[in-house]
């Protein structure tokens, strides 16, 4: 059985509702699931999970929740090489830029993406939560 980690924040509800259909996924799989908001999970708790998903809605100029989320993620770069991760994460206005730009990121730090990170504009819709539960799914493989 895998163990995986959901991780996330939230301000409007929308990324913590992506957030629990990522789990849903997973368990359905068959893994271990731990749901942790950003300022629950920290460095030494990586080595613990088989794989992590990472939510996290766009703020200010198309980037990641600066005050709790990106701290926490950064604390954690130099534990992402050759991990397991996945992104998700709801946004209000753009077009899903501040995705792509953490994904390269993610990429840049040398963690194993799998499939596509999914997102979307306000309220996650049934189809975004079906790409949410596949994820959760694609994850606890």
């Amino acid at each position: 059985m895998s163990k995986l980690a959901v991780v996330y924040w939230s301000g409007t509800g929308n990324t913590e509702t992506m957030a629990n259909a990522v789990k849903s996924g997973a368990q359905a799989a068959g893994a271990e699931v731990g749901l942790f908001k950003a300022d629950e999970f920290h460095e030494n708790m990586v080595d613990n999970f088989d794989a992590i998903a990472f939510g996290c809605p766009a703020m200010g100029a198309d980037e990641l929740e600066e005050t709790e989320f990106a701290p926490m993620f950064r604390s954690m770069e130099g534990k992402l090489p050759g991990k397991t991760i996945g992104l998700f994460g709801s946004y209000g206005w753009g077009g899903g830029e501040w995705m792509e730009k953490w994904a390269n990121n993610c990429r840049e730090l040398s963690a194993k993406l799998v499939s596509g990170a999914v997102i979307c504009c306000g309220e996650p819709d049934g189809d975004t939560l079906t790409e949410c539960v596949s994820l959760g799914r694609a994850l606890a493989q």
